[in-house]
């Protein structure tokens, strides 16, 4: 909740509203701790101070810090972005949003903005999503999943969308709040997804055993749950361990499970230097019998310099052709 400042900010005197530091975590998804911090190393946000010392900060610190979060978002580095001056940080939040719209300029694993057809029937879950329907929203995506099934869901709904959302997010038509609560409602209706197809499966789960994660850094958990949706349809067994594991964390689960595969998602967002270090160092370190799986945009932007021996998912929906492959190379198919 904002309060009321106790600090003139006009001419006339009159008061202004200002923001706690929980206010402002909440308004814009950047942690209390990374404030703090960017305050020393690069003096902003500089917010004001109450009677008891607490923080607060004005509506001019809130819009930046904003716009921030969407270059964040955009694969900006905080030490480049946060101590810019409101006019930089606006024209690097339009430059993005005309680079995200322009096909011709997509690399083969970027994520290109829904058109024709597509934008048409994503029109609805948009609106939805702007109006802040997340009932309407999660039974629309329930209701997917019964009459398209699960793998349709996943490649002709979810996938779009959440592109959709992210380049609705980078243009600002959308709230950080609204992007959560989207997410929320894609991961509700798939872990429901999953667990009706795990209680189906009278036999349990078949080999291979896969360890599903995210490298530290890597917060986007939706392209590791959807790829996990086709691991659940091929009966596999599955250990996901949520996301920003440590790489020695991934190794000693690995050997401690007896996992046949590690798989890791990486979003468009990721440094192309740190997938490449981090892939790197799992597949020098894990038994050379463990397969290293990777998928998402920014797994395929480090394709060609990846090492040898690690395959590379273009869409959630390949993991399942992986599950086979694994499957006839060991007679188990």
């Amino acid at each position: 909740m904002d309060v009321a400042s106790p600090f003139p900010s006009s001419s006339t005197g009159a008061p202004v509203a200002l923001w706690a530091i929980a206010d402002v975590e909440r308004e814009t998804g950047i942690g209390k701790d990374t404030l703090r911090v960017w305050e020393r190393r690069y003096g902003f946000p500089m917010p004001r101070r109450d009677e008891r010392g607490d923080r607060l900060y004005d509506a001019d610190q809130l819009g930046r810090l904003r716009l921030i979060r969407r270059l964040l978002d955009a694969g900006h580095r905080p030490g480049r972005v946060v101590g810019l001056p409101r006019e930089a940080l606006e024209a690097l939040a339009a430059s993005a949003v005309v680079r995200s719209s322009v096909a011709p300029k997509h690399s083969p694993g970027d994520p290109a903005e829904p058109s024709g057809a597509a934008v048409d029937e994503l029109a609805p879950w948009m609106v939805w999503l702007r109006q802040d329907q997340t009932l309407r929203l999660r039974e629309a995506l329930r209701e997917s999943v019964r009459t398209r099934g699960l793998a349709q869901t996943v490649e002709v709904v979810i996938a779009p969308l959440c592109v959709a959302v992210g380049h609705a997010w980078l243009r600002g038509e959308i709230g950080v709040y609204q992007e959560h609560l989207f997410t929320e409602a894609v991961q509700a209706t798939l872990r429901e997804a999953i667990a009706r197809i795990d209680e189906a499966n009278p036999a349990g789960p078949r080999p291979p055993r896969v360890l599903l994660t995210t490298a530290p850094g890597e917060q986007h958990q939706l392209g590791l749950l959807m790829a996990e949706c086709f691991l659940a349809l091929e009966g596999c067994d599955r250990l996901p361990l949520g996301v920003c594991t440590p790489v020695a964390e991934i190794i000693d689960a690995a050997e401690r499970t007896g996992a046949d595969v590690v798989a890791l998602s990486y979003s468009d967002h990721a440094s192309r230097r740190d997938v490449i270090d981090t892939v790197a160092q799992l597949r020098e370190r894990l038994a050379a019998p463990v397969e290293l799986w990777i998928g998402g945009a920014g797994a395929i932007r480090a394709l060609r310099r990846l090492p040898p021996g690690v395959v590379v998912l273009r869409r959630a929906a390949d993991a399942a052709a992986q599950i086979r492959l694994w499957r006839q190379r060991r007679g188990l198919a």
